[in-house]
């Protein structure tokens, strides 16, 4: 543990000392426990953070830390060269402990402030009780600077300190929790509960997973900033939960664009919290699809908005032996020629069989759409008019214009 070293006044504290009777710091310590009643109770009083129930271990640290002050700025009329280690090391341990408990260091400054000012006038009193002069007085106000000063820079160093280790813990703890989130199998919600707890993280209703593209340089592999998103940037692909995605809150579509930075993702369907997994599922089978081109390639796809092609390309070899066996009778025109007539029966079924509409979704005369169309009737003949057949003309068809958005009209 690294405390740091006070470093006194100028003069090692000589100076002020000098002018200091014989024998002060020992009346003064007989003062310490009136005094520290007094300046936990105005510390309690004025800062809210700090006004909880006087009992327990709480309080028991509230009141060793006024204490072990007072000390310290009884110790240095006693003695300019003393450190004042081990109370620096006490404050040291106080900054921890704040930091650990959730309160700001804001917080720990205005209590060490109110603090030492009341802790001043109170000293005061007892300066002119004795019937010391304006020159001790005035010296006693640079040794109380002091003492403020050291214990603050202790504090603020064991603070800061705890903010690092508490960020790490609160970053694996959250790692934790994601990854019993997504995890196969059965999810126990008091088992959720307790890791959200340890993780400082609230439990929403509803989450939604991300699979975010891999880039190619590990060192843009950071976290983008949003707060209250689970991020694991390790697994592969990087993954994310977002909490409650389709609220009103602040995780909205275009708050989740720019915290992606354009890169590539997939956001899952949102689920119940405890199916997490499945949305992780087929956000990663989006993501998947999007390197194929299947699923447009950049930006943010959201699995909500392509639910009919996860479910076509779901089972790929069922889809395959699906196209083969339907579109079977395009197989007897050249390469060239089959893309034309599958285009157009595409538009056609998806029309309703209406020729003009056809015409129009393709840029084609009708004239054109019923030459092709005599085509196909020849190719499939009475089938192209049983209604089991056309749907799974449909999903054939379909499937293979998003595999070739070039050879096939979406």
């Amino acid at each position: 543990m690294a405390v740091p070293t006070p470093q006194g006044l100028p003069d090692g504290g000589h100076g002020v000392v000098a002018a200091l009777p014989a024998g002060l710091a020992e009346r003064l310590r007989a003062q310490l426990e009136p005094v520290a009643d007094e300046v936990e109770e105005e510390v309690r009083r004025q800062v809210p953070e700090y006004s909880r129930p006087a009992d327990g271990i709480y309080r028991r640290n509230l009141r060793a830390g006024v204490v072990q002050a007072l000390t310290l700025f009884v110790d240095h009329i006693g003695d300019p060269r003393g450190q004042g280690d081990a109370i620096a090391g006490t404050y040291y341990e106080l900054g921890c402990g704040e930091a650990l408990e959730g309160r700001s260091l804001d917080a720990l400054q205005s209590a060490l402030r109110i603090g030492g000012l009341h802790a001043w006038r109170l000293l005061c009193r007892t300066a002119e009780d004795l019937g010391l002069d304006s020159a001790v007085v005035a010296a006693l106000g640079e040794l109380a600077f002091r003492t403020v000063h050291e214990v603050a820079e202790a504090a603020a160093a064991g603070y800061a300190e705890a903010q690092l280790r508490s960020t790490d813990e609160l970053e694996r703890r959250r790692r934790r929790l994601l990854d019993l989130l997504v995890s196969e199998g059965p999810v126990s919600p008091e088992a959720v509960q307790d890791l959200a707890h340890g993780a400082r993280w609230p439990v929403p209703r509803q989450v939604a997973v991300i699979a975010l593209a891999a880039t190619p340089d590990q060192r843009e592999e950071e976290r983008p900033p949003a707060a209250g998103v689970l991020w694991d940037m390790e697994s592969r692909p990087p993954r994310a939960l977002v909490p409650d995605p389709d609220g009103s809150g602040r995780f909205g579509g275009r708050a989740l664009t720019l915290a992606l930075r354009g890169r590539p993702a997939a956001v899952g369907p949102t689920v119940a919290l405890t199916e997490a997994a499945q949305s992780l599922h087929w956000a990663t089978r989006a993501l998947g699809l999007m390197g194929r081109g299947v699923l447009p390639r950049q930006g943010m796809v959201r699995c909500a908005d392509h639910l009919s092609t996860l479910l076509l390309y779901s089972d790929e070899p069922l889809l395959a032996q699906l196209q083969a066996r339907v579109l079977a009778p395009l197989e007897a025109v050249s390469a060239g020629q089959r893309a034309r007539l599958a285009e157009t029966l595409l538009a056609w079924l998806l029309s309703g069989s209406n020729v003009p509409d056809v015409a129009t979704r393709l840029h084609i005369h009708p004239q054109t759409v019923r030459y092709r169309l005599r085509q196909l009737e020849k190719l499939f003949g009475d089938a192209l008019h049983d209604s089991g057949t056309r749907l799974d003309l449909v999903l054939a068809l379909r499937a293979e214009a998003l595999r070739d958005p070039d050879g096939l009209a979406r």
